[in-house]
């Protein structure tokens, strides 16, 4: 569509919001959250739950959120549900409009909520419609507007969501991770208690921060360790000074080929310390890309609950949740990094392993438990790695 033939005004009167793609493809809705317009890749999630840890994840940092399941803001919002204090996503596309919650932890309308954090949301779109386009021709960029005049600008929303770069070539790191060096003592989740304290450490981790989720750090905690959290700029000097007994590389947004610019000198030293190594999500990449690997921007990405990953040193499928639109390639590795799992949906790389050093990483989000516990083996497997190399040292 050109921008001639561009829809200039709203199909009805009561439309106020609208999704336009880069190319000219047009979705007109309802507008909830914050008024304005945002502007990012347009990426879809098959989760049926979890929509407010989706959208303060910072992972999907420069994305616009479209949900398949269509009940979205059903069990309202709550603080307790926040992966970071601040949305990291765009905006958000729903298929039915945003009712009354209903869940006794609920604290907050996710309008109001998204109004808040700032998340500008349509809905009435067909989803359906919109997943089947970003699965035949990759994600998109575009622009969600929300006016409740419904008065839109369509020329010039088209013309942001084309001049938008898009996420290759991008880092955004930066822009999630936190600024100064901090601790992190909170532990897991539990119904009626909220979370825990650790307090008695058994070992010191340095977390680098690309992009964390809390619960991430939490899981960390709940093995035992007392987690560090450094800025994503970290050098080397300055995570060695905690004396770290292991590493966190994080989760994060964009594209790690941008991110390594700066992060690869910095985790290429790490693993010649020999220190045990653990990353999640873009730490994974990273460490692949610190190892000679390469990465590639996939078609549509990974994004869900539902996710089957093969680990391959077992034979056990784990059902994982996912969100990431990069991948390792996995013919670049050395000989001494092995995939240790797979995505059971396309094959691609899920985890590698070092076979000289103990250091692993995975890319799929152990700390989101949709199995629910399926996963989160591969905490405890790191811990065990520190507590063996404590032990020899």
């Amino acid at each position: 569509m050109t921008e001639s033939t561009l829809p200039t005004k709203p199909p009805a009167d009561d439309i106020t919001a609208v999704l336009v793609l880069s190319d000219g493809t047009v979705f007109w809705g309802y507008g909830f959250g914050r008024e304005g317009d945002a502007v990012g890749e347009v990426c879809f999630n098959t989760a049926m739950t979890g929509y407010q840890e989706i959208l303060t994840d910072p992972s999907y940092a420069g994305q616009i959120i479209n949900f398949t399941f269509p009940h979205v803001g059903n069990v309202g919002t709550n603080a307790e549900d926040m992966e970071r204090d601040v949305a990291a996503s765009r905006g958000l596309v729903v298929r039915d409009e945003v009712t009354e919650p209903a869940n006794f932890r609920n604290e907050g309308h996710l309008s109001t909520w998204c109004e808040k954090v700032g998340l500008v949301g349509i809905s009435g779109v067909d989803t359906r419609k919109l997943t089947r386009l970003i699965r035949a021709k990759g994600a998109p960029t575009g622009v969600v507007a929300y006016n409740k005049d419904g008065k839109f600008d369509m020329p010039a929303l088209l013309k942001k969501a084309q001049e938008w770069p898009g996420l290759k070539g991008m880092d955004l790191a930066k822009d999630v991770s936190g600024t100064k060096d901090r601790e992190w003592t909170g532990t897991r989740w539990v119904l009626g208690e909220g979370y825990g304290v650790l307090d008695n450490p058994k070992a010191h981790v340095v977390a680098v921060d690309y992009g964390a989720k809390d619960n991430i750090l939490r899981c960390l905690a709940a093995t035992g360790a007392k987690v560090t959290v450094v800025p994503a700029t970290a050098s080397f000097d300055e995570i060695m000074a905690y004396k770290p007994d292991g590493i966190f590389l994080a989760n994060g947004p964009g594209d790690p080929a941008a991110t390594g610019q700066y992060a690869l000198p910095v985790i290429k030293q790490l693993i010649e310390t020999g220190l045990p190594i653990f990353g999640i999500c873009l730490g994974h990449q990273l460490l692949a890309l610190a190892f000679g690997g390469k990465t590639y921007k996939m078609h549509q990405g990974h994004r869900g609950a539902n996710h089957p990953v093969k680990d391959l040193r077992t034979g056990k499928v784990e059902i994982t949740s996912m969100n990431h639109g990069f991948s390792v390639d996995a013919d670049s590795l050395p000989a001494n990094v092995k995939v240790s799992h797979i995505s059971l949906f396309d094959k691609t790389v899920c985890g590698i392993e070092c076979t000289d050093k103990p250091i692993f990483s995975v890319q799929q989000h152990p700390e989101a438990s949709p199995g629910p516990q399926d996963s989160f083996y591969l905490f405890e497997q790191f811990m065990d790695m520190i507590e063996k190399h404590k032990s020899a040292a």
